[in-house]
């Protein structure tokens, strides 16, 4: 589901113009290759042999590829990359806040830190998605 979703995010960037395509590529690439470095260590660490590796991790590319071409086509439909592109942001901030935020707060309250480590980490969360917005409403405007 994770790489279909990056891949939509791609495809339907890319419908919504070349500029924020590449940007998209660009972050989707700088978050997968380590995730997918790690997926593979797992794997090997669960007895899975190099070679099986990475065929499993071949498998789970092809989601990306097939969300990618449910981003591309939804060009020919009407709102429907507005929708996708709404829809997979609203999910990364989903997956954000509901999972990294948590383990953040715990791992903050299991070594003591106090409670201006934890507002820092908030006030950077929060301007991350207010970067997003901005960056939104000036490609909305560049149309």
């Amino acid at each position: 589901m994770h790489n279909f979703t990056d891949g939509i995010a791609i495809g339907a960037s890319f419908v919504g113009g070349k500029s924020l395509g590449i940007a998209t590529f660009v972050s989707v690439l700088a978050h997968e290759l380590p995730h997918e470095i790690g997926d593979f260590a797992i794997l090997i660490q669960n007895g899975c042999t190099a070679r099986q590796a990475i065929k499993l991790q071949f498998c789970t590319a092809l989601f990306a590829v097939l969300g990618t071409a449910v981003g591309l086509l939804s060009e020919h439909f009407e709102d429907a990359t507005e929708t996708l592109l709404a829809l997979v942001s609203g999910g990364f901030v989903y997956v954000a806040t509901m999972t990294v935020m948590p383990e953040l707060l715990e791992s903050q309250a299991t070594a003591g830190a106090a409670f201006w480590n934890t507002l820092v980490e908030v006030v950077a969360f929060s301007a991350g998605v207010f970067l997003m917005v901005v960056v939104a409403h000036l490609e909305v405007h560049e149309h």
